[in-house]
C-alpha cells in the first residue's frame, strides 16, 4: 500500500465501510516507511482519535514518528470562513453600510455549498503541504457524495470566479477612465491596489492551484474502499463516474471485511456465497484499477499495532 500512495491520497467509500481503518493503516504504512505522512479526518463522525487511540485537533499532533493527524470540524471552519470573508468586506465597506452587510454574509452562511466553500479553503491548504511540510498528506474523507462535491469545486468555481475577476476589472478600467475624462472634478485616484480585485485574484489563482493538484495522476490519487454488498458496489460505480468527469485519478480499489478462508460454520458458509456474487461484481463492475483485499478481523482495529496488522 504504501508504494501504491500519491503525495496526495483520499481515501472515500459508502459510510460503514471502514475507510477511516483504511486511511488511518495506510497512513501509518506510509510513515513506517520513511516518508513524513499527515493523516487528515473530514468525515464529521470524527472516529481517527479513537483508532489512532490519540487525542486530535484541528492541527496537526503528532501520533508516530514521521506521523501526524488531525481532524478538521466543519463547523469550526465555516466560522474561520465567515470571519475571514467579513474582515475583507470592511477593507471596502462604508461603516453605514457594514451592519447590513455583515447581516447578509451571515444569511449566506446558511445557503447551499457555504460549508463546502469553506471546507475547501483548508483542503487546499492543506494539499499544499504535500512535497513542503510532508511527504504525503492523506484525507480520511467523509461519505462519497458529500466528498465529490467537494472535490467537483475547483472545476465548478472557476469559471464563476473567472467571470467575477473580468468583471471587477472592467469596472476599475471604467473608473480610471471616468477620473481622466472629469479632470479635477471626479474623486481623487486611489494608488493603492483595489481590495475586492486583489482578493479575487487569489482565490482565482487558489482554485487553480487546487484544480491542477487534484487532476494531475503523479501527485494525486482517489481510492475507493468498498464492501461486497450490494449498495456499497453500486455506490461506488456512480463515485467513480463522476471522478472521471472531473478528471480526477482513481489509485484503486480496497475491499475490505472480507470473510477470511479459515471462517467455518453453516451461516457463514451461507454468507460466504452470497459475499462470492458481490466479490465478482466488483472485480467486474469496478475492474480496471488496482484491487487491494482486506479479510474480516474477529475484533476491533484499533491502535498502532493493530492498524500495522491490517495491511502486512
Amino acid at each position: 500500500m504504501a508504494l501504491l500512495l500519491k503525495p496526495v491520497t483520499f481515501f472515500g467509500g459508502k459510510g460503514g465501510v471502514g475507510k477511516t481503518t483504511v486511511a488511518a493503516a495506510a497512513a501509518l504504512a506510509s510513515a513506517d516507511s520513511g516518508q513524513r505522512t499527515l493523516l487528515v479526518s473530514t468525515d464529521p463522525a470524527h472516529s481517527t482519535a479513537d483508532i489512532l487511540e490519540a487525542p486530535l485537533t484541528s492541527e496537526p499532533t503528532e501520533v508516530a514518528p514521521d506521523l501526524d493527524a488531525l481532524e478538521i470540524d466543519p463547523q469550526e471552519e465555516a466560522d474561520r470562513y465567515i470571519a475571514g470573508v467579513k474582515a475583507r468586506v470592511r477593507e471596502v465597506t462604508s461603516p453605514g453600510m457594514l451592519a447590513e452587510v455583515e447581516r447578509e454574509i451571515d444569511v449566506a452562511r446558511a445557503a447551499p455549498g457555504a460549508h463546502e466553500a469553506a471546507l475547501f479553503d483548508r483542503f487546499a491548504d492543506l494539499m499544499a503541504l504535500a512535497g513542503a511540510a510532508y511527504d504525503r498528506v492523506i484525507f480520511d474523507t467523509a461519505p462519497t457524495g458529500h466528498t465529490i462535491r467537494l472535490l467537483g469545486l475547483p472545476e465548478l468555481m472557476q469559471a464563476w470566479v473567472d467571470g467575477l475577476v473580468s468583471r471587477r476589472r472592467k469596472l476599475s478600467s471604467l473608473g480610471r477612465m471616468w477620473r481622466r475624462v472629469a479632470g479635477a472634478a471626479a474623486a481623487p485616484e486611489r494608488h493603492d491596489e483595489d481590495p475586492v480585485l486583489a482578493a479575487l485574484e487569489r482565490r482565482q489563482a487558489r482554485f487553480r492551484r487546487a484544480r491542477e493538484i487534484v487532476t494531475d495522476p503523479e501527485r494525486t490519487a482517489f481510492w475507493f474502499v468498498v464492501v461486497p454488498e450490494r449498495l456499497p458496489i453500486l455506490e461506488t460505480a456512480r463515485a467513480l463516474d463522476a471522478l472521471e468527469r472531473y478528471a480526477i485519478p482513481v489509485g484503486g480499489i480496497v475491499v475490505n471485511r472480507v470473510l477470511p478462508e479459515a471462517a467455518d460454520g453453516e451461516f457463514l458458509a451461507r454468507r460466504r456465497e452470497r459475499e462470492t456474487e458481490y466479490l465478482t461484481r466488483i472485480m467486474t463492475e469496478l475492474a480496471g484499477h488496482p484491487m487491494i483485499r482486506i479479510d474480516m478481523r474477529s475484533s476491533d482495529v484499533v491502535g498502532l499495532a493493530a492498524l500495522r496488522g491490517l495491511l502486512g
